[in-house]
């Protein structure tokens, strides 16, 4: 990359970005720190992390935030990703682990409904693992685009329910009433397995199919066939396996929790958390989604996925670290960048592995939010659109140039070995962590992944996600651990929930959930929705990716997706531009004519930034629970526009 960073930058008194030492970089954002937190006290400084950061790295960010800087404003961009399917895993399993089985399980079972996932182009290898579900015309997919993962249901090999944007939360109510009125339910699991069978009966009561149509637009016939097609391959009626998997397209919503509940019920009411063959489990949408949220990145949150409220768990850290305080539980990500540069909220904000300015939702409040600051500081590996507006930037290693470790979806925790030098004066995240908190008064701070890891383990003893069994020499010598290893003779949990769940009574929690529209639903100003996802050619918020010519070339611009029956009554062919307008902002982007679309919904990807982030369109609402904003679904008013074909306004 042309523009790869390699030296630290400081913005100077004519407001450019201007090359300068490390030393003078870690003074300069150490000074301000001290300055800030004396006038404003300690939560005045905020830290915001990211799900592509290595274990150690994760791990070092919460540390250096609760004993460095002992602010309770931490928090990161899985906030954006999985948060949903972490809240409700939790209430109803006692524990999140994106799959509490190996993906290779996928690939013996009669069926897979995914909802709300695209992995044919998120995840292309682990499309080899639905051929099983495929051939037996098993392969569900709920998704209000064709999609081309959606696509593969196609010659027979399963159904795509194309449902109204934010309506997965009753198709699946929906399914669960089939499972339970047809006597398709497993009984004998929900009695000896769940602690209130009743309740998930009467809460998927009044979902009868032709009520879900209505909402849903999915004919009441595919509802009861695609019912019937997932109990046909339950283990209780003979079938050879059925796994339930959710997304980012069910899960980024105001209802998101409630979606992937709905999710975890109907597995339950198949019996099939914890049976071999079958489960239900998250997809995973970072490079260390999973890992990344294990060890205190998040704001209410300790390393091994311990609660920061609890007791035990904050007496346990404080020995392992050898301090006597740490702070509370801090804002979650959007109502902690709301929080920014106001009159009791943070003044300064360090990011680390974040793109800011074109992943989070309603970009014109983030982005006044961040000129708000004192001081805005940015560690990256290339200038990304939130850099470019920062105070101080810090060139960090990237994935290929550092040691560590990292964790699968599926709890396998793996090695990462450098292949290459860093280029220039690059530094890993470890390093700024460790020069911010010498420079503050605060030891402990290891720059060697390897030593970090080693006080990770046992951060992590005894906490949900226990790696403290975990070694570099076991990983080393080719063993597959899956977490929980609680002591290095320890084999690993490749499964979980085989003899029972952690939860206070052994048995998974039933929660009740139901339907509600989205929070910015239709009007007539507005009669379609707008959801945004993502393309094979392009990552997250396109940081990188949007620097590599080939994939640039392929995917070289944001557009909208949009219906023929819209494009017919706008006027406007394939490329021409439309103008989107919600609630937020408005955009001009070209459109792309398509029938993979329904009629009431336009989709837009968001790896692109600056006038091509359609975030500046999403809604920042957030789901009571997860603290997840609703990216997905929200009211758009499309119009023709005329040329130029780019371009954001308030």
């Amino acid at each position: 990359m042309p523009d790869r960073l390699t030296t630290p930058l400081i913005r100077d008194g004519a407001g450019d970005l201007v090359e300068t030492s490390w030393d003078a970089a870690l003074d300069f954002v150490a000074e301000r720190i001290r300055t800030l937190q004396a006038a404003h006290g300690r939560d005045a400084v905020a830290v915001f992390g990211g799900g592509g950061l290595t274990n150690e790295k994760a791990y070092a960010l919460g540390k250096f935030a609760r004993v460095a800087l002992k602010t309770a404003n931490v928090d990161y961009n899985g906030r954006f990703c999985m948060s949903s399917a972490a809240a409700a895993t939790n209430r109803s399993f006692g524990i999140d682990r994106g799959l509490p089985f190996p993906l290779a399980d996928l690939g013996g079972a009669d069926a897979v409904l995914l909802v709300g996932s695209n992995i044919a182009e998120t995840m292309p290898p682990a499309v080899a693992h639905l051929q099983s579900a495929r051939d037996s015309g098993g392969l569900l997919v709920v998704d209000p685009r064709r999609s081309a993962t959606a696509g593969l249901t196609s010659d027979a090999g399963g159904i795509h329910l194309q449902a109204t944007p934010g309506t997965d939360l009753a198709l699946v109510l929906a399914l669960t009433h089939v499972v339970v009125q047809e006597g398709l339910a497993d009984t004998t699991y929900l009695r000896d397995r769940t602690d209130d069978p009743d309740l998930l009966i009467r809460s998927t009561a009044s979902w009868w199919p032709e009520r879900a149509e209505r909402v849903t637009g999915v004919p009441a016939a595919t509802i009861r066939r695609a019912a019937r097609v997932l109990a046909a391959a339950a283990p209780v009626h003979g079938g050879r396996g059925l796994f339930i998997l959710t997304g980012r397209g069910a899960e980024q919503h105001s209802k998101g929790t409630d979606t992937v509940t709905a999710c975890i019920n109907l597995a339950l009411a198949l019996g099939l958390p914890g049976r071999l063959g079958s489960g239900y489990g998250c997809i995973t949408g970072q490079g260390n989604g999973q890992g990344g949220r294990e060890h205190g990145q998040k704001a209410d949150q300790l390393p091994g996925y311990r609660s920061i409220s609890d007791p035990t768990a904050r007496e346990h850290l404080m020995r392992v670290w050898g301090v006597d305080e740490l702070p509370g539980p801090g804002k979650s990500a959007v109502e902690l960048i709301n929080a920014l540069g106001t009159s009791d909220g943070p003044k300064a904000l360090l990011v680390h592995g974040s793109n800011l300015l074109v992943s989070a939702p309603n970009l014109a409040s983030v982005r006044e939010r961040l000129a708000s600051l004192d001081l805005l500081v940015v560690a990256d590996v290339v200038p990304s659109e939130t850099a470019l507006l920062a105070d101080v930037v810090f060139p960090v290693t990237q994935w290929a140039e550092e040691d560590g470790t990292m964790t699968s979806l599926e709890g396998r925790v793996l090695r990462r070995r450098a292949a290459v030098p860093p280029p220039g004066e690059v530094r890993s995240d470890l390093a700024v962590f460790a020069g911010l908190a010498e420079r503050l008064g605060s030891k402990g701070f290891s720059t060697d992944p390897a030593e970090v890891f080693e006080e990770l383990r046992r951060a992590s003893a005894g906490g949900r996600a226990d790696y403290s069994g975990i070694t570099w020499d076991r990983l080393d010598a080719g063993e597959v651990l899956f977490w929980p290893v609680p002591s290095e003779g320890h084999p690993g949990t490749p499964r979980l929930f085989a003899d029972g769940f952690p939860t206070a009574d052994g048995r998974a929690h039933v929660v009740a959930v139901d339907h509600r529209p989205v929070a910015d639903d239709l009007n007539a100003e507005a009669p379609l929705y707008l959801v945004t996802g993502r393309l094979l050619q392009h990552y997250q918020s396109g940081a990188q990716t949007r620097r590599v010519p080939e994939l640039a070339e392929a995917e070289p611009e944001v557009f909208a997706e949009i219906h023929p029956r819209v494009a017919a009554q706008l006027g406007i062919g394939d490329g021409r531009p439309v103008r989107l307008r919600t609630a937020r902002g408005s955009m001009v982007l070209p459109a792309r004519v398509t029938a993979d679309v329904r009629p009431d919904t336009v989709f837009v990807p968001f790896h692109f930034g600056g006038a091509e982030a359609v975030n500046e369109l999403t809604n920042d609402v957030l789901d009571p629970v997860s603290g997840m904003p609703e990216f997905k679904a929200c009211a758009v008013e499309v119009t023709a526009a005329a040329l130029p074909a780019t371009g954001v306004s308030a």
